[in-house]
């Protein structure tokens, strides 16, 4: 499972902080980061950062995904969109 991120779409709720620690605020830029997540091509944002869900986090990825108010997050098992 891996999680996808794009910080330009981000509006700076911090929700996603509150679901799963992987994400943290950044005051400064006023956005959520993604920790350890890593720049990739994803062709539906400009500053997308993915890395993989560890084992046993997948439901806070989910809710993570699910809480975000403008769709910034997306969360794929297997190649497949599940949130």
């Amino acid at each position: 499972m891996r999680v996808e991120y794009d910080r330009d779409t981000c509006i700076g709720m911090f929700q996603c902080v509150a679901e799963w620690d992987a994400f943290e605020e950044d005051e400064t830029a006023g956005k959520a980061g993604l920790r350890e997540g890593e720049a990739t091509d994803a062709a539906w944002g400009e500053d997308v950062r993915v890395r993989e869900v560890p084992d046993g986090a997948e439901l806070d990825a989910k809710f993570a995904a699910r809480s975000c108010p403008v769709d910034a997050i997306r969360v794929y098992d297997d190649g497949e969109r599940v949130v």
